[in-house]
């Protein structure tokens, strides 16, 4: 039994889901909502079950109350080997629904974010039971749980996983016509979705990056560069606002460069327009980082959670510090300025993803480590 807080993200649950099916697994996924990826999961062979298990939802005592005996009499109707968890919201939330009774219990860790702040990473650490066990996504993860003193007899690792097979280039979108960007221009492209930032956690900019990326190309222009900005990814719920703060910011320092295009169901096909893509966060698991290395894309990212599992300075890509603009322009510049050395970092970076995140490896490896505890 999975648990899974939205319905509108989180595709990489998803995939990992449609693998068990055609492993063979009886899955069943509990959801938020009827909406967005439902009929998904539902196409995909698993049975869905609708309840709010994200304890940050359920703010309210009754709230959490009735959800709890919900989901106590899911589990016992059901009578799952495994509760499977996504999210630290949902994690929480089976650990203190089943106290020390039921079936064991996973927390596939999406990204090392909660665990790089003391007050989070001990409520979740030390709520977790002689049933808890968990899976980290990226080596970053498993090493901060190593040395909060988790055996490694309660700590798997797989990563999640891309479906190669959907997730390719189909019709190419030559982004110098469609923007009206110069011919001369470099492309430099970033995908991801416009996070606002965690006041609670000291944060003055989103997670991913955003006005870092922007503030190295508005350099990148003062220094003489004809550089055209592509931002992909609207605004994550919530953080609406926000995002429009980010627009603003764009257009104020590069004005007609910057572009922004919202989210697209395209990114694929838009990665062939970039000449470099960034990835700029403060914090992340292996996040784009793994798309464009997949499709052959000159790939820059921060040294931050998982991304120096796949991107090997020197050998696959560029790794700079975070919230460090000059040194992307660094990064940036070099990936421009040797275009036979980046498409051949590109080229040693989609061999890597290829063969450490194919969405099918990963599902068996996740069976195996569901065999070795159940």
């Amino acid at each position: 039994m999975q648990l899974i807080k939205t319905t509108r993200g989180a595709t990489w649950a998803l995939r990992q889901v449609r693998v068990l099916r055609d492993l063979g697994v009886e899955v069943h996924v509990v959801l938020p909502d009827g909406e967005g990826l439902t009929s998904e999961y539902r196409n995909a062979g698993a049975a869905v079950h609708i309840l709010d298990t994200d304890i940050a939802s359920l703010k309210r005592p009754a709230a959490f109350l009735e959800a709890r005996r919900a989901f106590r009499s899911l589990v016992d109707s059901t009578k799952p080997q495994l509760l499977h968890s996504h999210f630290v919201g949902t994690t929480l939330f089976m650990r203190f629904a089943m106290g020390n009774s039921g079936p064991k219990r996973i927390f596939q860790v999406p990204g090392p974010l909660h665990l790089e702040n003391l007050i989070t990473k001990q409520v979740e650490i030390r709520s977790a039971g002689a049933l808890d066990f968990w899976v980290a996504s990226c080596s970053a993860t498993r090493e901060i749980y190593r040395n909060a003193g988790i055996s490694d007899r309660k700590i798997g690792m797989v990563y999640y996983g891309i479906d190669f097979d959907r997730f390719r280039t189909v019709s190419p979108v030559d982004l110098r016509s469609s923007l009206g960007i110069s011919r001369d221009a470099a492309v430099v492209g970033m995908v991801a979705y416009i996070y606002g930032p965690k006041k609670w956690l000291g944060q003055r900019r989103g997670l991913k990056g955003h006005e870092d990326l922007i503030d190295a190309l508005g350099l990148l222009k003062r220094h003489g560069r004809d550089i055209a900005g592509v931002f992909v990814g609207g605004a994550w719920t919530g953080a609406e606002r926000y995002a429009e703060q980010v627009y603003r910011y764009g257009k104020t320092v590069l004005a007609d460069s910057a572009h922004f295009l919202g989210n697209r169901d395209d990114v694929a096909d838009l990665y062939a327009g970039f000449d470099v893509a960034v990835h700029p966060s403060h914090s992340e698991n292996l996040g784009g980082a793994v798309e464009s290395l997949a499709l052959g894309v000159p790939t820059i990212t921060t040294n931050v959670g998982g991304f120096p599992d796949v991107v090997l300075p020197g050998k696959t890509g560029w790794l700079v510090p975070p919230r460090q603009p000059y040194k992307l322009v660094t990064a940036i510049e070099d990936a421009l300025d040797r275009p036979e050395l980046a498409r051949e970092y590109a080229t040693q970076g989609s061999l890597l993803v290829r063969e450490k995140l194919d969405v099918n490896k990963n599902g068996r490896e996740l069976l195996s480590y569901y065999q070795s505890i159940a």
